[in-house]
């Protein structure tokens, strides 16, 4: 009876010592937190549907089709900073309601874009969509990542953007089945119908599919900006702090961190090369296996489902494993994978990236996580240098785009995603180690 009795306290303390993923007093803002992760999961990746519809009802090249992504993450760099300050000013919760409006407001201005038929238009609704999700983006990651034992950041922040996928495959299905039509013209179709003066009408049509996807998105924002509004969100510390430390040496404090410095420049390069992948895909696949639009979006769906399950696998994996090492094998693998994918275009180069969404799933909030560690007071502002790293996405797609112009080889477009998987590597093995770089004296 004793030793029962010592064998359950035993086990009773392990549990104790076990440190939890978060308090249980902060379940409902942890729940309407991480459901953040998967609505701004939606537009980011409904984007790459719009690349493939916009080439279609604007009649524009692949690298002016890009420009989607860059000014969608614009408003990512533009206003991270900004959403850092009011929620250092004010508080987490402020913010994020403040993003969820913005998120809103532009998905609404979609339906006046397609009425006038202006893509500049569309530029500028998707650089406000973007605008409302730096908000989101800069206060949701450190809110999860602070929100618990320091010992358990990086799992509880991969938990919680282990949802974005699931946005990402939600927006994908949507795009494929309410916007891309299946209706491909060929040359002799276009002459055609220009000649009976239906051609216009088609375009129109075409243009005019983007808008009920996006006004449902703007109505479910806007009412989780009014649950946000209404729930008690914790104090967390950093807010609680009222000291000197508060209010003083933030920013250049940040530079003395030289794990965070490389984590700004892993991030965006990591971002680059998401992006820059998703977005062209649907692309690589037409060029090199000629399948129809809508194979092509499913294929993207399935990417994004296996990002998904990559993004659970990886939480679960990190109990054993080191965040960093486990990115850094990653790492090791998706260059391998986009290797095979530029040397063998076709059938096996598109597996290849297909797998690639797996082992790059980690990668954002476990960069994120590394990089802002042991910010203390500046974890706010970090976090928002973080965020504004994610215009990598805006910069590699129409670098893709002008070399696919120059070559006419997406395969080689592609080849310029392995500087960003190397240095991940590189900063998963060495560069996320935390110390902190004293100036000389």
């Amino acid at each position: 009876m004793n030793i029962s009795t010592k064998v359950l306290d035993k086990a009773e303390q392990g549990l104790a010592d076990e440190p939890r993923l978060f308090s249980p007093g902060n379940t409902l803002p942890f729940i309407l937190v991480t459901a953040l992760f998967l609505f701004w999961g939606i537009p980011s990746n409904m984007n790459d549907i719009l690349i493939k519809q916009f080439m279609k009802s604007f009649e524009i090249t692949r690298f002016k089709a890009g420009l989607i992504q860059s000014a969608f993450y614009m408003g990512y760099f533009l206003l991270a900073m900004p959403a850092a300050l009011i929620m250092r000013k004010y508080s987490y919760k402020t913010g994020l309601v403040i993003g969820l409006l913005l998120y809103s407001a532009g998905t609404f201005l979609f339906w006046p874009a397609a009425i006038h038929r202006q893509y500049a238009f569309f530029l500028g609704a998707l650089f406000v969509i973007a605008s409302g999700a730096s908000f989101l983006e800069t206060g949701a990651n450190p809110f999860i990542a602070v929100l618990g034992d320091p010992r358990t950041s990086e799992r509880r922040l991969n938990f919680s953007q282990a949802f974005n996928p699931v946005g990402a495959v939600i927006s994908v299905l949507v795009g494929t089945i309410f916007i891309l039509s299946g209706i491909e013209l060929r040359p002799n179709q276009i002459v055609a119908m220009k000649a009976e003066g239906t051609y216009d009408a088609y375009l129109q049509y075409e243009t005019m599919r983007v808008v009920k996807p996006y006004l449902v998105i703007g109505s479910v924002m806007f009412i989780w900006a009014m649950l946000i509004l209404r729930t008690k969100f914790p104090k967390i510390a950093e807010e609680a702090d009222e000291g000197p430390e508060r209010v003083k040496g933030r920013f250049l404090g940040l530079f003395k961190h030289r794990h965070f410095n490389l984590g700004v420049v892993a991030q965006f390069l990591y971002v680059g090369a998401q992006v820059g992948t998703w977005s062209y895909y649907i692309q690589y696949i037409q060029d090199y296996t000629h399948e129809p639009e809508k194979v092509a979006g499913y294929l993207l769906t399935g990417t994004l489902v296996a990002f998904g399950v990559g993004r659970f696998t990886a939480t679960y994996l990190m109990k054993f494993f080191s965040p960093s090492r486990l990115m850094g094998i990653y790492g090791l693998i998706n260059i391998s994978l986009l290797g095979i994918a530029v040397l063998h275009p076709g059938w096996v180069g598109v597996w290849a990236i297909f797998l690639t969404s797996f082992f790059m799933s980690l990668m954002f909030p476990t960069i994120f996580a590394l990089g802002i560690k042991e910010l203390g007071p500046n974890t706010k502002l970090g976090g928002s240098l973080m965020v504004m790293a994610i215009i990598g996405g805006a910069a590699f797609p129409p670098l893709e785009g002008l070399v696919f112009q120059a070559t006419r080889s997406m395969a080689t477009a592609m080849a310029i995603l392995l500087v960003c998987y190397a240095f991940i590597t590189h900063y998963a093995f060495i560069g996320s180690k935390v110390r902190i770089a004293h100036p000389a004296r």
